[in-house]
């Protein structure tokens, strides 16, 4: 048996790829959960994908597809689920008519207000569970890591 075989597989459990998606699970589930408790039981995960990488003045599919690492047809398909739920509505671009925009509604906007503050309170409990420098110290060198990945445009 070579070294490599022999050493082990607690490299599988104990990677940062692994860990960093152990905790986004567990961090997006409390989300949910919360979402659920707020009377939005509709949510499901694949939801915030979307709505993460939707600008609030509004995106175009292919720029939804592409920053969610998704087919176009793959985010077609959400935008639809979220606009069976008001949450999303596709307008022409004005811009180039031809192409559409997806935006939030009314509702979409209430329901962003609802994500915000779940996200908020999964936050503060993370907080309150790993301490105050051990955060700092997570989203310091998270935000550091992941900087040149962000998709969104607006700054707020």
């Amino acid at each position: 048996m070579s070294a490599g075989i022999s050493s082990g597989t607690a490299w599988r459990h104990a990677n940062i790829g692994r860990l960093l998606n152990n905790a986004v699970r567990r961090f997006e589930g409390r989300v949910l959960e919360l979402m659920s408790e707020r009377g939005h039981d509709e949510t499901r995960i694949a939801h915030v994908s979307l709505t993460r990488n939707l600008d609030v003045e509004g995106t175009r599919l292919t720029e939804l597809a592409r920053r969610a690492s998704m087919s176009k047809q793959a985010m077609g398909e959400l935008v639809d689920q979220c606009a069976e739920l008001g949450l999303v509505d596709r307008i022409a671009d004005p811009t180039d008519r031809r192409a559409r925009i997806v935006m939030f509604t009314r509702a979409g906007h209430k329901w962003l207000d609802a994500f915000r503050d779940a996200v908020d309170v999964a936050e503060q409990e993370m907080r309150a569970e790993l301490g105050k420098a051990a955060m700092e110290a997570i989203l310091k060198g998270l935000a550091l890591y992941g900087a040149k990945f962000d998709t969104l445009d607006d700054a707020s």
